[in-house]
């Protein structure tokens, strides 16, 4: 017979957890259920969070949040720093936070984290924390296989919509209203694509999807907290969604509330993200306008990537000269144009990369041979006899304007054709 009575309360508390798990199993619940339900039988905060930290369902009070974020356990955005709490307890001021991996079939699904404010939890606790996260595990695997063939559905229809092939907008309207979605307003198109290289550098293919799928629902989740009416879809390769615009309130307003998405989603970069990149279209003012601008934010993100990094953020009407060699649909004219103007510079070799640096200087500075050479760290005979070397290759760039402006523009033609 067991006679210390804080173990007696704790088996009390897991039995009590145990009847009302099972109540949740059989009508049906949801992770909010079984997080209330924690929470009431072991007299904790309990929030159920993705893997990397994005709450997904939560008991908390107000002191329960304060005393995350007191202990540095919450990220700007909100997100819970799930990398900083052990799974044998964490610290918090006078209690402590304790973390379960939610799993099922070997596959990483969640995180539960338990929180008491005035204590240590007990290690009876404990064991009903891991029967909780098990009944999780089977609720999350059964959500995400209903979800998944909503969001295969989901996307099909606006991919359809993109290529103009959904049909007439009413009916288009009408058919977006059953996702719960608002097609029919201004919107801002962003297009956000995984980094190639961090994605390589998760190993398998099924990892690669499985960051894949956590990537859309990063987005979909914080669209979801901003305006439930978002449309927010994965494609192969890319997470499209729809952020709804106020005219009224300027282009500005269209790109802060853009930012704040991209900030929700990227949030501090913890719990193991990996870096994306996106671009975002003008805005489109109705559902005609939306194929141009799902191509905007492809051809932004793409040229974003490409001429400023990974990890980067490109709006089309910020392309500058990008923007309208953007337009141009044959990659192939771009990279003939680029090759026929600059010869030899448009080669991909570290010496030709070399002297398009330089000439780029050269163009920035007006040909001004002492600032040029400053800027290259060159003594100035050196630049002087690289003008020399350009000049016999492009002809007489540094006096005639026209050519000058052709070597620029072949300049940015290649840095899209690359």
């Amino acid at each position: 017979m067991i006679s210390d009575p804080e173990a007696v309360a704790a088996l009390e508390r897991a039995d009590a957890l145990h009847t009302a798990l099972t109540h949740i199993v059989l009508e049906g619940g949801d992770l909010a259920a079984i997080a209330e339900a924690v929470a009431d039988a072991l007299g904790c905060g309990v929030v159920f969070t993705s893997t990397d930290g994005r709450e997904r369902a939560a008991h908390l009070d107000e002191a329960h949040r304060e005393a995350l974020a007191s202990a540095d356990l919450l990220d700007p955005t909100g997100r819970v720093r799930v990398e900083r709490i052990d799974p044998g307890g964490t610290a918090v001021g006078d209690g402590e936070a304790l973390l379960r991996r939610v799993v099922a079939a070997g596959v990483d699904l969640a995180r539960l984290v338990a929180l008491r404010t005035d204590g240590t939890i007990h290690a009876s606790d404990v064991q009903a924390l891991e029967r909780a996260a098990i009944v999780a595990a089977l609720l999350v695997t059964r959500v995400e296989a209903i979800t998944a063939v909503e969001n295969k559905y989901q996307g099909d229809f606006l991919r359809d919509v993109f290529l103009g092939r959904a049909g007439e907008e009413v009916d288009v309207a009408e058919h977006a209203e059953a996702f719960g979605w608002k097609l029919g307003r201004p919107v801002m198109v962003v297009v956000a694509v995984l980094e190639p290289d961090a994605v390589a550098a998760q190993g398998s293919a099924e990892n690669r999807r499985a960051w894949h799928d956590r990537f859309a629902g990063a987005w979909r989740q914080v669209s979801a907290s901003t305006d439930r009416s978002i449309a927010s879809v994965a494609f192969s390769r890319e997470v499209v969604t729809l952020v709804p615009v106020d005219p009224a309130q300027g282009v500005a307003a269209g790109h802060a509330a853009v930012d704040r998405m991209i900030e929700g989603v990227r949030g501090d970069r913890g719990g193991g993200r990996i870096a994306f990149s996106a671009g975002v279209s003008r805005i489109a003012h109705d559902l005609g306008e939306l194929p141009e601008a799902f191509r905007q934010a492809q051809r932004s993100v793409e040229i974003g990537r490409r001429v400023n990094g990974g990890g980067s953020v490109t709006r089309f009407d910020q392309l500058g000269l990008h923007r309208l060699l953007a337009l141009v649909p044959d990659g192939a004219e771009l990279s003939a144009f680029a090759v026929d103007v600059l010869g030899p510079l448009a080669e991909r070799t570290p010496e030709a990369a070399d002297l398009r640096e330089t000439l780029q200087v050269l163009l920035d500075t007006n040909f001004n041979v002492a600032e040029a050479a400053r800027a290259q760290f060159f003594h100035y005979n050196t630049m002087r006899y690289r003008v020399g070397k350009l000049q016999r290759i492009l002809g007489p760039v540094a006096t005639d304007p026209h050519l000058r402006l052709d070597v620029a523009v072949a300049l940015r033609a290649l840095e899209i054709a690359e």
